[in-house]
């Protein structure tokens, strides 16, 4: 026991050692860093030892668990000097933290998901080979799989547990943010996009739910593999419950507006795959949508959005639309009878709607091509002394004459001075009303 009992105090000794070198660093260097590493993987071994020879008396690991805490927290230190991640990467880094994700004590887990977004946030260019070092070690160390894991068995009743979800979430923003590709292996390897698509149909708005809704919509952005999967597990109907709860009522804070915003860029991008169109007429997405543009609240021009991207280039999309009276509330938004609120007072938001709304009925012209619903259609525009031409040739006009502006101006400049290429200038003259333009004559 003595000698048990010295051994136990040089080693105490050493650790006190370690850190009295490291405190007090502002700037780290690779061998303090490399200190700082190895005592947080000593007190890592030791947590696990005490475990091991001790499991049902937490009193004898309890002291292990507040150093292994304090020895986390003092690695942020590293997130100043990341350009000594790929020096520390093959000493453990990555695969130590990963570890520590797994920790049966939920503090520790979290300490680990709250150090890890530290150490994976970076907006400095010159950090970014460090970053994505770390990034690619923590994927080979399989994070994303304890990520998504600790997602599930974290419990947002509890405020530390919650934030602790938050920083995990944090974690996934950035490794994707670093390495785009993982969007998409992230939701082949986990459950991640079950867990989201749960989260965001949550009654209650909070902060987690916010985050969700904008991790959700990154992972559905440019990945037509992720946009199937969520569509094969439901998430059509799953995403209409979520809006389906501001169809009459409006969002009480801008981050709940901005949550509600992401929901729909999630539901217009799932709407991409025709699989997914069909699931979005099978569960009353057009009905619904119809409800929300008659209510008049803040999701009014979203509707208009997930209408469009639904109709097109899918009849069955625009008969059902027909069939359930979308007419009148579609061409009353056509005439530019749209509700007024702080929101859409602003010019170019009043611009992105117009054109979505000439989209959308341009889709039904497409999708409509025969049939009693062809001529309610064309009946539309000799209604009221046909009003609806004269603000059809208005718009051509206003379109025509500022897609002519747009082309004078380049021809009075020296392109080569501003080195812009043919394929730009069409994307310019695109930005200034070209394929609005080019969508009128199909009527």
């Amino acid at each position: 026991d003595a000698a048990a009992a010295a051994a136990q105090k040089r080693k105490r000794a050493e650790q006190e050692e370690e850190q009295a070198a490291t405190d007090g660093l502002d700037v780290l260097d690779l061998r303090a860093a490399k200190r700082l590493l190895l005592g947080f993987e000593r007190r890592l071994r030791d947590n696990l030892e005490a475990r091991m020879k001790h499991p049902d008396d937490p009193a004898r690991f309890a002291d292990s668990e507040l150093a292994l805490h304090a020895e986390t927290d003092r690695l942020r230190l590293l997130a100043g000097a990341p350009e000594l991640f790929p020096d520390l990467v093959p000493l453990g880094l990555a695969s130590s933290l990963s570890s520590l994700l797994t920790h049966d004590n939920a503090d520790l887990a979290a300490a680990a998901a709250s150090l890890l977004a530290d150490l994976t946030d970076s907006d400095d260019p010159s950090d970014l080979a460090g970053v994505q070092a770390l990034a690619d070690a923590l994927v080979d160390a399989n994070a994303l799989d304890l990520l998504v894991h600790n997602l599930s068995r974290l419990s947002e009743a509890d405020p530390d547990e919650a934030e602790a979800v938050h920083h995990s979430l944090a974690v996934l923003e950035n490794l994707i943010d670093l390495r785009p590709h993982l969007a998409d292996l992230v939701c082949d390897r986990t459950k991640v996009l079950r867990w989201l698509l749960a989260r965001v149909k949550a009654r209650d708005f909070e902060a987690n739910k916010q985050y969700a809704s904008e991790i959700l919509a990154i992972l559905l952005q440019n990945s037509p593999a992720n946009q199937k999967r969520l569509g094969q597990m439901n998430g059509v109907d799953g995403l209409l419950q979520a809006v389906a709860m501001y169809k009459s009522r409006d969002p009480r804070t801008t981050d709940e507006e901005e949550m509600l915003e992401n929901l729909f860029d999630c539901l217009c991008c799932v709407l991409m795959p025709l699989g997914n169109k069909e699931r979005f007429v099978k569960a009353e997405g057009v009905e619904l949508m119809i409800i929300i543009m008659k209510q008049k609240k803040s999701a009014y021009s979203s509707a208009i959005r997930t209408l469009d991207f639904a109709m097109t280039r899918f009849p069955p999309a625009c008969e059902r639309f027909v069939d359930v009276l979308g007419l009148k509330t579609a061409f009353a938004a056509f005439m530019g009878k749209i509700p007024v609120n702080k929101k859409n007072k602003n010019e170019s938001y009043q611009e992105e709607l117009e054109e979505r709304i000439i989209s959308l009925v341009a889709s039904l012209f497409g999708g409509i091509t025969k049939g009693s619903r062809r001529i309610r259609l064309l009946g539309k525009f000799v209604e009221n002394e046909c009003e609806k031409i004269d603000r059809l040739m208005e718009l051509y006009i206003r379109y025509s004459d500022r897609v002519k502006a747009e082309t004078e101006r380049f021809e009075s400049l020296d392109l080569d001075d501003l080195e812009m290429d043919d394929d730009e200038r069409y994307n310019r003259k695109l930005e200034a009303g070209l394929y609005t333009l080019q969508v009128l004559p199909q009527w």
